[in-house]
């Protein structure tokens, strides 16, 4: 059974019908006791990062997430929350993966859209169970205007003006920037890969 993390803002609605179409059983919650009953767990982050961080210490996941041990996957700004630190209302995040989350800088780029918008290809970097079946290179959808560094743990990259990090393994904790649920047949493919090999 999957537990999927609600913290007031999270994209549920789409991550569900994702699992649906995977035949994968779920629970929604932001209660860590029922969570802790999770064989994985999936963190839908949208939105603000001070905002989310709040909420989840509010909700006494904070530091419950730092000590999970089952497989979690954090989408988006799930992802980004896995981090250090974000420049985004200078925010400290769950400190999982060293790092810190800059703004697309759309000022000195004036080309550079942002929020870095669509589709766009994930360099695979090193072999990970996430990416079995999936090619590198191939198209996922993005929608963020913080990206997070090239690390260690970095095994998914992308351009976008800049080379950063879509896609993260340490230990049990993955991570993708994009939105897995709204790529189409690799998306797909991903989440079936969490649920099933990771």
């Amino acid at each position: 059974m999957i537990g999927i993390i609600n913290y007031g803002a999270g994209n549920i609605r789409s991550v569900s019908n994702a699992l649906n179409r995977l035949g994968a059983p779920y629970f929604v919650s932001n209660d860590s006791n029922e969570l802790a009953k999770a064989e994985k767990l999936i963190f839908p982050g949208v939105g603000e990062a001070r905002n989310a961080m709040d909420a989840l210490v509010s909700a006494g996941l904070s530091a419950w997430l730092k000590e999970v041990t089952v497989p979690f996957l954090g989408i988006c700004l799930g992802m980004q929350l896995l981090f250090e630190h974000t420049t985004e209302r200078a925010t400290d995040c769950l400190g999982i993966i060293p790092g810190t989350n800059e703004r697309f800088d759309s000022e000195q780029k004036s080309a550079l859209k942002v929020p870095h918008m669509g589709w766009n290809q994930v360099k695979q970097t090193r072999d990970s169970l996430l990416f079995t079946g999936i090619a590198s290179c191939e198209y996922f959808y993005f929608v963020h205007s913080y990206y997070a560094p090239l690390v260690t743990a970095t095994i998914g990259s992308t351009e976008y003006s800049l080379q950063f990090t879509s896609a993260v393994q340490q230990n049990n904790y993955y991570g993708v920037q994009f939105h897995p649920e709204k790529s189409g047949r690799a998306g797909l493919q991903l989440l079936h890969n969490f649920i099933e090999l990771c």
